[in-house]
């Protein structure tokens, strides 16, 4: 594998596809960026839809059987809320982003949430509802007690897992620059840069 396989994972809202799409534009290596919900969505990797917490109830095995050929080749930023189903053969590196939690509430109450079913073009284009209070709650909750780097770190070997702040445009910038940063490191270990 000449390119590695990145994770970068969050509490909802802390900024994954933006920095996933952002390192994949800026990567010395073609990157394939991977939104794991939507991915789901779209390759019907689901058992079915909570209608009340507006969320799929992902088909694990489904999903695992998807990725698996195309992370085998390599190259590849997957993106999403939780990442322990993953197994830790697949990781060269593990990205928590973080947000204080009152932020993060601000950044999901902003957020539009699409029903399963769009009704109409201008409910696509303009939808009138954000994430419903107890999912901001929880994801909130969330945030606060650390769950998704917790998971993470139960997951994967120290060494690969890094936390990184994610509040503000600065924050996006270092970031990036530093995923950036270790994958030339990477490759330049494994003999693919001088």
């Amino acid at each position: 594998m000449s390119s590695p396989v990145i994770i970068i994972t969050g509490t909802p809202g802390t900024g994954k596809s933006t920095h996933a799409q952002l390192v994949a534009n800026e990567s010395p290596v073609p990157l394939r960026h991977i939104n794991v919900g939507d991915l789901v969505k779209e390759k019907g990797l689901f058992e079915d839809y909570d209608e009340e917490w507006q969320s799929y109830t992902v088909d694990e095995d489904k999903l695992l059987d998807e990725l698996e050929p195309i992370i085998a080749e390599g190259g590849v930023i997957l993106d999403w809320h939780t990442c322990e189903i993953f197994p830790e053969r697949w990781p060269d590196l593990v990205v928590v982003l973080r947000c204080e939690h009152s932020q993060l509430w601000d950044r999901l109450e902003k957020r539009p949430v699409f029903t399963a079913t769009i009704h109409s073009l201008h409910e696509f284009t303009h939808p009138h509802r954000s994430y419903p209070l107890k999912k901001i709650q929880e994801n909130n909750e969330a945030e606060i007690m650390q769950v998704v780097l917790e998971e993470a770190r139960a997951s994967y070997p120290p060494e690969i897992v890094v936390e990184l702040k994610s509040e503000s445009t600065e924050d996006l910038e270092a970031n990036v620059t530093r995923i950036v940063d270790w994958i030339q490191a990477w490759r330049k270990e494994r003999g693919f840069e001088s």
